[in-house]
């Protein structure tokens, strides 16, 4: 065997089919086994053990049959030998009981049919390693989007390449009656993976008919899906005719509806388009998910215009419902072939059952008209806001609570009971005050000035002699003002000081610094210091010289 040739062989199995070269090695050594087990010298060994070994440096094969040594009596020919046997025609060192009695098989004596079971086991081996790699390659992508290229479609099925190896479709695992070129690259839905237990080989299931295909689409297609602001809450489909998808946004401020369809449609249009390539188009149908099961129902018989509508469980259990529509709209409910309807039962989980306006009376349950529904579930959408904010006050009142016991130091005590008595009864006068007081701007109350009462002793004469101090005081202020050389004033001076007196603005309101008390003590000391002036007489040729030096 040339060993460059074999081992060029092995290279390119693991390039094309992605398989090791020892799985190749393994699968040629059980291929080689069965085949000596089969057809070596007239079928009698099977069951014998036959070893088979490959080495790769150098390449040889090495293949022997081996057999126990027993002293004594033979039991089975196939797996034991005599001692006497094994020793006769022996040279060199004799076996002894326990040995293993080893017969060389060389590759030349391998018989033609032997050739043949030998090639039919390893391609056999060959698919058994393909698919378990193909399984260890998907088996974490259950639920995602692969892409492929089609080998081969017809009117029973595709068989499309997915890279080392090829996947086989039926019609059903397509849209509609969708047909494809060969060449032409698809997307593929793996929908399952299976391990090959309990004797069944690895096997990778894809679809493009599968409901999570079409799911996949939406997360790819809109942002608010794939960010976790819209949720695809359920989701029905029959694939190539209708499908019918409910969704519901996280925030109040996002129509899941609308973010689904995108702007003029462009969203739910790139959906479609990936939908296959059939005559017919499959139809869409996004609603809104309401947890209302009333609701949810009347919607997801769109685009029929359900009047009445009544739920009940059957004998067995089921959830059943009875929707009455307009007459002549019990068509457009059921839809082409029964769709519309089937569709909407595996959205929403109930049985439904159409009746027309006609035969209202034939319905076996009591019936809500849509406006009453509409108003119970307002109803109720009020009640829960209402309970979400009792909850909310008695949560932020115990954590008050809580915080004052903390901060004046004391241990943490446990969360006043809050009853929903006080809760309604704080809401209610809250409630009932008038709007006019609501509105009404708080104004602050001036703080009322308690008059100070102050009792004196003055005399009238104090009076006098105060008044007349004060008048000696302003003379002597005279004197000092006229006795003073005034210095000469300029033009330019005199022009500043008038801009200014205009520029100038009003000046404040001071605050009081000295009390009344304080005052009169003030003005006797300076009445003390001009009587002191008054005795002495006053040089103003000093005071003039003074000035004058100082400028």
């Amino acid at each position: 065997m040339d060993a460059k040739v074999f081992m060029e062989a092995l290279d390119e199995i693991e390039a094309t089919k992605g398989i090791s070269k020892q799985s190749v090695l393994e699968a040629l050594k059980e291929a080689l086994r069965k085949a000596l087990e089969k057809n070596l010298f007239g079928g009698a060994y099977e069951g014998s053990d036959i070893r088979v070994e490959i080495s790769e440096d150098p390449a040889s094969i090495e293949m022997k049959y081996v057999r126990k040594i027993v002293e004594g009596e033979v039991e089975d020919d196939f797996l034991e030998i005599s001692l006497e046997d094994a020793n006769k025609n022996k040279k060199g060192k004799k076996y002894v009981a326990g040995d293993e009695y080893v017969q060389y098989i060389k590759p030349e004596e391998m018989a033609r049919l032997t050739a043949l079971t030998v090639k039919s086991v390893l391609r056999q081996k060959l698919a058994e390693a393909e698919k378990q790699n193909l399984y260890e390659t998907h088996k974490d992508k259950i639920g995602e989007m692969i892409t492929g290229t089609v080998e081969k479609c017809d009117d029973r099925g595709a068989i499309v390449n997915i890279g080392r190896s090829s996947l086989y479709l039926t019609r059903k695992d397509l849209i509609g009656d969708e047909m494809f070129d060969a060449g032409a690259s698809v997307r593929l839905y793996v929908s399952d993976v299976s391990s090959g237990e309990q004797g069944k080989s690895p096997m990778v299931k894809v679809s493009r008919s599968d409901p999570g295909f079409l799911r996949r689409l939406f997360e790819e297609e809109v942002r608010e899906i794939y960010d976790g602001t819209v949720i695809i809450k359920s989701l029905a489909r029959e694939a190539g005719i209708r499908s019918k998808v409910a969704v519901y946004s996280n925030d109040p401020n996002v129509d899941s509806v609308g973010a689904c369809i995108g702007v003029n449609g462009s969203a739910i249009q790139k959906i479609i388009a990936q939908l296959g390539n059939s005559r017919d188009k499959e139809k869409i149908d996004i609603i809104s998910y309401s947890p209302n099961d009333y609701l949810f129902i009347i919607d997801a018989l769109r685009p029929a215009t359900v009047l009445k509508i009544g739920i009940y469980e059957n004998e067995e259990g089921k959830k059943c419902a009875t929707v009455i529509v307009p007459d002549g709209q019990s068509s457009l409910a059921v839809g082409r072939k029964g769709a519309n309807v089937r569709v909407a039962c595996k959205l929403t989980g109930y049985k439904i059952d159409i009746l027309e306006e006609s035969h209202e009376a034939e319905a076996s349950v009591a019936l809500k008209s849509v406006e009453q529904v509409q108003q119970e579930e307002k109803e109720r959408a009020q009640k829960e806001k209402y309970e979400n904010y009792l909850a909310k006050i008695k949560a932020s009142r115990a954590e008050e609570v809580s915080n004052s016991a903390t901060t004046a130091g004391v241990e943490k005590a446990k969360p006043q009971k809050i009853l929903d008595e006080e809760i309604k009864e704080e809401v209610k006068s809250e409630e009932v005050k008038p709007l006019e007081e609501e509105k009404a701007p708080e104004v602050e109350e001036t703080p009322v000035v308690k008059p100070t009462v102050v009792k004196t002793t003055t005399t009238l004469a104090s009076l006098e002699a105060s008044l007349e101090s004060d008048k000696k005081k302003e003379e002597f202020k005279a004197t000092q003002k006229t006795s003073k050389r005034p210095r000469k004033i300029t033009e330019d001076e005199v022009k500043h000081e008038e801009e200014k007196e205009e520029v100038k603005k009003p000046l404040q309101p001071q605050m009081e610094i000295y009390t009344k008390e304080e005052l009169e003590e003030l003005e006797n000391e300076e009445l003390y210091e001009e009587d002191d002036y008054e005795d002495e007489e006053i040089d103003f040729d000093d005071f003039d010289k003074y000035y004058d030096d100082e400028n």
